[in-house]
């Protein structure tokens, strides 16, 4: 047996601690836990202490399927320390008797927070609010620092709003900024070997919101704050389509010498349930796994819970959920399957779905147009991925759009303009469909007779690669302006990797970007803004210039 001191020293420098090293390759229908150990990653699911206590099949699976848990709930600030220096553990305690009797890690959840942080603390004053985190995270984390059970934590939770600033809260209100460098010392302080971590939704993407926090956890670092990992929630719904830069994201933040982890997957969709809602979830649910599979410093995925019938999900989102990998009965979906497939490293899947159908267009505006086709069938195992819709133009055609189901809007689409598309189904392997045939339509000419310009601004660059954001489109007219087009050349060697509030198509080191379909219409005056990535050759310190805007 390894002492508790060097099973925790393993797990903080990312090697698998002895019960995640299986003497032999699993088994094909091993539990999930058997095949992620197998190869080298955690599956976790959060644990609410209710349904653990109460429920024989809830604590059955939890302890066979999962190597890794994380509490719900019951190592936030209001279970923990409702009232000031009154604190409370048998929630948090029982958590980690769970996973000391079923071999299994546990990351705490959660340090700061802006939510579920009792009152007292935050009517506090600067000087004493600071005291009252340290004592708390002292408290907290101290209370486990001994046990070799308890490998993580999540230092500081949802630090910026969904434009990617600093959220507003009462910690950043009172405190200022520092207070993250402050937590991330303090915990530090109370366990020295444990991983400590950054968490936040909607960063599973490249986008400004996940750029805010590279550059935060960059800027940690350098002054030598104690940030080891950065923790992407993973809270998606089917409905708004799939992040699939996810594995490139992971792969930059990696590059900043920290762990990354999916911390709290769930993939809602609207109820009520069908087969193809199932098939698109189990495939998002293959995606992340995957994504992480590839992707060496990605320590492992953590699901939001397991089953439906305990899932935050529905009270939060009305008339969404079914979100989790087993149904309210404990009975396994479509998802617990992709997920063990994943694990278990699937079956090369060699056959392209079949071909969508001829696309039927409707609503056809000075800048927008709806297509609807038939949907086309998967059956080589990997699942229907979804669809991208192509503009026919000779040597190269763009992508102008990529769904999930078998309809799609687009927008930024030029006025007065011919258009003639088609679409292609993917898979969860990458296979692609053959063309659908082609349809034509032509936009309006549109009432906009605005002009507009295009400036681009470099926002954060590193040796292999730069973010340029943002982009502002203004519009310089007297008119107001429907939609915009901006087009600008990479420098040769350079890539777009991600891209946000604009659809961007790519011919050679040409690029075109089209706005999204909530920020094409500038009143006088009026502007917008957009950003990318781009990787580019080591050394190479160019950037692109040259914008053009019609």
């Amino acid at each position: 047996m390894l002492s508790s001191a060097l099973t925790r020293a393993l797990a903080l420098f990312g090697l698998i601690i002895t019960f995640l090293l299986p003497t032999t390759p699993a088994d094909a229908s091993a539990p999930l836990r058997q095949h992620a150990a197998a190869r080298g990653k955690f599956i976790g699911t959060a644990l609410a202490t209710g349904p653990l206590a109460g429920e024989t099949s809830y604590r059955s699976i939890a302890g066979a399927e999962f190597n890794q848990i994380t509490a719900e709930n019951a190592m936030k600030w209001d279970a923990t320390e409702p009232s000031q220096g009154q604190f409370a553990f048998s929630g948090a305690d029982a958590i980690v008797d769970f996973a000391v009797q079923n071999d299994q890690q546990v990351h705490g959840h959660t340090l700061v927070w802006h939510s579920q942080t009792p009152g007292w603390v935050q009517s506090l004053g600067a000087a004493q609010m600071r005291a009252a985190m340290q004592n708390h995270i002292s408290r907290v984390v101290g209370r486990y620092a001994d046990n070799p059970a308890v490998v993580s934590w999540d230092v500081v939770n949802e630090v910026f709003d969904d434009n990617g600033n600093l959220r507003t809260s009462f910690w950043y209100n009172t405190l200022g900024q520092s207070y993250i460098a402050d937590a991330f010392r303090a915990a530090r302080a109370a366990d020295p070997d444990a991983r400590l971590c950054i968490n936040d939704y909607n960063v599973e993407g490249i986008n400004a919101k996940s750029t805010a926090m590279y550059n935060l956890v960059a800027t940690l670092r350098q002054q030598g704050v104690p940030v080891d990992c950065v923790g992407f929630q993973g809270h998606l719904a089917i409905q708004y389509g799939f992040p699939n830069d996810l594995r490139q994201n992971l792969e930059r933040f990696a590059a900043l010498g920290v762990q990354v982890r999916i911390t709290e997957l769930d993939i809602r969709l609207q109820t009520p349930r069908d087969a193809t809602k199932d098939a698109t979830q189990a495939t998002y649910y293959r995606n992340v796994v995957n994504a992480c599979l590839a992707v060496t410093a990605c320590a492992g995925v953590t699901i939001w819970g397991f089953t439906d019938r305990h899932s935050w999900v529905p009270d939060t989102f009305p008339g969404q959920g079914a979100a989790l990998i087993y149904d309210e009965n404990y009975q396994k979906k479509p998802s617990y399957t992709a997920v063990h497939d994943a694990l278990a490293g699937g079956t090369t899947d060699p056959t392209p779905p079949t071909t969508p159908g001829t696309p039927a267009v409707s609503g056809v505006t000075a800048t927008s147009a709806t297509l609807t086709w038939a949907a086309s069938i998967d059956t080589g195992g990997s699942g229907l991925a979804g669809y991208t819709v192509y503009r026919e133009q000779g040597a190269t055609d763009p992508p102008l759009a990529q769904s999930t189901g078998n309809t799609v809007t687009l927008t930024g689409l030029s006025p007065n303009t011919a258009y003639q598309v088609y679409v292609r189904a993917r898979d969860g392997a990458g296979n692609q469909s053959a063309a659908s045939p082609t349809a034509s339509f032509t936009t309006t000419g549109g009432t906009g007779t605005g002009a507009c310009t295009a400036t681009g601004t470099v926002q954060t660059q590193w040796n292999t690669g730069y973010v340029m954001q943002p982009v502002t489109v203004a519009n310089t007219g007297t008119s107001g302006i429907t939609g915009w087009t901006v087009t600008f050349t990479l420098p040769a060697g350079h890539t777009v990797t991600g891209s946000w509030n604009a659809v961007l198509s790519v011919s050679g080191q040409n690029v075109t970007a089209r706005n999204a379909g909530y920020n094409g219409t500038l009143a006088p005056g009026a502007s917008t803004s957009f950003g990318f990535q781009v990787s580019r050759p080591g050394g190479d310190t160019r950037t692109p210039g040259g914008y053009d805007c019609m």
